[in-house]
């Protein structure tokens, strides 16, 4: 596991060329986010050709069939971001990446039982404004290098509702698990305080991320970077997940001597689960 501090397009050009099957992150969004460290209200054009200087040293150290999970939210006010900033990594003349599939990550949702009852589930940050709705979800687009890198669309699946399904259908094998889709419900996990538990503006949960390793399928192999680390999910996530190599990359000191901290509250809390003659 290895968190290291400075600037991405510093660091990423001293890492070794396919060095890395899978690549989770979360980049400033460019919408005026108070970080400790980074100013997160760049031109749009200077902010895409930023995006296009990191995003290329991170293809170079991706693997030929590695994924990229790129979660990029927007603002009611401002929401063409996330389409903007895909287009500048995946359009033009040079291309760098091709879009393989586009996620939802559904922060809170209101659905109807059969009973006609609505239960809401999930957080989400409420709007005051009489122009916008709540914005409960953001985007995660998965870049490929080619476009044709194979996923275990089943390791991140879940049980059929109508069983005869399993029966019905020859692709299931008979396993009761299905492809999930391009809609995950993932919430934030519930916290007393803010300053002390989640001390970022922009984070993403840890369960997110194992939901990218488990698709792309390289299990325990996996090599995973995330060149914007923050207060260090995707690294609790890599170690839950047991993979092989982890590499985060934090401009920010704070942030990531909290995630070090997080890192070590995990290997106490995991030892604290063995058994006594263990």
């Amino acid at each position: 596991m290895r968190l290291l501090h400075g600037d991405c397009l510093e660091v990423l050009p001293t890492l070794p060329e396919s060095s890395a099957d899978l690549v989770v992150t979360s980049p400033p969004y460019n919408l005026g986010i108070a970080y400790k460290s980074f100013k997160d209200t760049a031109p749009r054009d200077e902010f895409l050709a930023w995006c296009r200087r990191w995003a290329a040293e991170v293809k170079r150290v991706m693997a030929d069939d590695a994924s990229f999970f790129l979660n990029v939210g927007a603002a009611p006010a401002n929401p063409l971001l996330p389409y903007q900033l895909v287009l500048a990594l995946t359009d033009g003349v040079e291309p760098l990446f091709t879009l393989q599939n586009t996620f939802h990550w559904v922060k809170s949702i209101t659905i109807g039982k059969p009973s006609g009852e609505q239960v809401s589930a999930g957080h989400f940050k409420p709007i005051n404004s009489k122009r916008f709705v709540n914005d409960c979800h953001e985007f995660i687009f998965h870049l490929t290098k080619t476009g044709d890198v194979p996923l275990d669309r089943r390791a991140a699946g879940v049980p059929y509702q109508d069983k005869s399904n399993i029966a019905r259908w020859g692709h299931t094998g008979g396993e009761d698990l299905r492809c999930r889709g391009n809609t995950w419900f993932i919430p934030y996990e519930t916290i007393v305080s803010r300053d002390k538990e989640r001390p970022h503006p922009a984070t993403f949960p840890v369960a997110l991320v194992e939901q990218c390793v488990k698709i792309h399928g390289k299990g325990a192999e996996t090599r995973l970077l995330d060149p914007f680390l923050g207060i260090g999910s995707s690294a609790i996530a890599a170690k839950r997940m047991g993979v092989a190599e982890f590499t985060g990359i934090e401009l920010d000191e704070h942030y990531l001597a909290v995630a070090r901290e997080r890192l070590d509250a995990e290997d106490r809390e995991a030892l604290g689960r063995l058994p006594l003659d263990a």
